[in-house]
């Protein structure tokens, strides 16, 4: 289950990274005719794919029931949105420019479909990714011990997000033969409000736990995760301090 509502709490900082993967697509906005955005959330963001690249058809694939159900009623011409599991859609014709963002990490195996993901990308066409990569900080390290306590057996076998290093993703697109950019960044990010780092946990990597308890045992659990991160990340004069590592992959089919 996914909310769509606390997804978007932190929405500029979210957005980010995704505008900053398309501005790498040197796609020609006169040559796009098919458009596809694998995870697309609520949609906000693929929406604005279509003033991106005018004229073509933009489509938000999603797997989440409650995420479909967030997006725009009455999106722009040419954009629709569907619930699929991207591991399974295909396309109706090949895409020219097919983008991924802040998803694959919820795919086991994700570097292996990229083969089946760039057999979607028509010739000349681009294939874009960002993957979070910020999984061996505090944040995320303290969830995964606290949930290996004998306390928490129902959290012992729960599919957690993952990711590789940046050079495994450039050798995945170079066999596939795309030429391809491959980088990292690391945003500063500045939170505002109360338990702030809980509050984006609670968006995206702590759903799976949050899903496995219910009642006083998710209460618990909670607590002591809030506790544990108002130590990792005490709150400044400004704001909450998060930094947050980010891996961009950018590759083009031969034409």
């Amino acid at each position: 289950m996914w909310d769509p509502d606390r997804y978007l709490t932190f929405a500029g900082q979210r957005a980010r990274p995704f505008t900053d993967l398309i501005a790498q697509v040197a796609a020609d906005p006169g040559t796009v005719a098919e458009v596809a955005d694998l995870g697309c959330g609520p949609g906000t963001l693929t929406v604005g794919l279509a003033r991106r690249w005018p004229g073509a058809h933009v489509v938000g694939v999603d797997s989440s029931a409650q995420m479909i159900a967030a997006t725009p009623a009455d999106p722009p011409a040419g954009v629709e949105f569907v619930h699929a599991d991207l591991r399974d859609w295909a396309p109706e014709r090949p895409v020219d420019v097919l983008l991924s963002n802040a998803t694959l990490q919820w795919v086991p195996g994700h570097l292996e479909l990229l083969a089946r993901l760039a057999g979607h990308v028509a010739p000349g066409g681009w294939l874009a990714f960002q993957i979070p990569g910020n999984f061996a900080e505090p944040a995320h390290v303290l969830l995964r011990e606290l949930a290996a306590g004998d306390r928490w057996p129902a959290l012992h076998d729960l599919e957690r997000p993952s990711a590789h290093e940046p050079a495994a993703y450039l050798d995945a697109l170079l066999d596939l033969g795309l030429a391809a950019d491959v980088w990292e960044t690391t945003y500063v990010q500045l939170l505002q409000g109360d338990d702030a780092v809980l509050e984006w946990m609670s968006g995206t990597g702590l759903r799976p736990y949050l899903a496995a308890l219910s009642g006083a045992e998710r209460d618990v659990f909670v607590a002591e995760y809030r506790d544990l991160l108002r130590t990792a990340y005490p709150p400044g004069p400004h704001g909450t301090v998060l930094p947050y590592r980010r891996i961009f992959a950018v590759g083009r089919k031969p034409a």
